[in-house]
């Protein structure tokens, strides 16, 4: 079942003014006409010009395989899921924002807890057509838009939590957050995939990685900030492999013949290690 959706919640990313969906089939802002169409998966484009990135749409399905039919972040949505689970008196729902949310799996996943009692009613934006429209065509039940975080298209104070997983934006947060409300950003420590690093990458720096920036960021902007270590190891099988291959950026620039020699592996020992940093309004 589709969501309804409440379009109140938008502005326009231009002007900043309200907008009218009274078409059915566009956005158009209410003080200069701007207009920005509603794609028949349900999901509004707000970019006024296309945007390359490297994130195409064979990536998408093999995250959203690794994912939704693997459970790799498993854990890891149990645990912002908790973090985030505390009643919100005097909300009638609880909202989400994900920030950079690809085609949708980690939104999807956390909107299927149970929240104090209540339902969680998700909205997902993304630079990335690709990643919008599979998130548009595989779950229904959340909003979706293709937009630019540094002119997201929501009018100020709209979400409970807004959640950033292995995104570097910043971007208008403070603004779209409730009073009361939290910043969810997951950021890798240092044996995050390092399975992967030590096996693709014998002799570079890409071997090692540190986080120390992000969290210095992410304390700078985030009044009332903590971190929570999560770490575990799942064992991956062979197709599984193939997917985190195509998924992660770790791949796109290492050695063929250590892919080769990684693609043929029937399993691998694979540690997720991030830390989720917590920040309160």
């Amino acid at each position: 079942m589709k969501r309804t959706v409440d379009f109140s919640m938008f502005r326009c990313p231009l002007c900043v003014s309200s907008m009218d969906a009274a078409s059915g089939k566009s956005l158009i802002c209410t003080e200069r006409g701007h207009t920005f169409d509603l794609s028949r998966h349900g999901y509004v484009n707000f970019l006024t010009k296309p945007v390359k990135t490297s994130y195409g749409a064979e990536l998408f399905e093999a995250r959203s395989r690794l994912i939704g039919e693997f459970g790799f972040f498993d854990p890891l949505h149990d645990a912002i899921a908790e973090l985030i689970s505390h009643p919100k008196s005097g909300h009638e729902a609880f909202t989400i924002l994900d920030s950079g949310c690809g085609e949708g799996s980690h939104l999807n996943a956390l909107c299927g807890f149970d929240y104090a009692g209540k339902a969680a009613i998700g909205t997902g934006i993304d630079l990335s057509k690709d990643g919008i429209l599979k998130a548009s065509k595989a779950f229904k039940d959340q909003m979706w838009a293709v937009a630019d975080v540094a002119r997201a298209p929501f009018h100020d104070r709209q979400f409970d939590v807004v959640l950033s997983i292995f995104s570097p934006n910043y971007a208008e947060f403070h603004r779209l957050l409730k009073n009361d409300g939290m910043l969810v950003k997951v950021v890798p420590r240092s044996d995050y995939l390092i399975e992967l690093r030590q096996f693709l990458y014998t002799d570079s720096p890409r071997r090692t990685y540190s986080n120390a920036a992000a969290v210095e960021r992410f304390t700078a902007n985030a009044a009332h900030s903590r971190p929570v270590r999560l770490r575990y190891v799942k064992t991956l099988d062979q197709q599984a492999i193939h997917w985190l291959l195509k998924m992660t950026p770790l791949a796109w620039s290492a050695p063929k013949d250590r892919i080769s020699l990684l693609k043929e592996m029937k399993t691998a020992d694979i540690t997720v290690d991030v830390d989720i940093l917590i920040g309160m309004k």
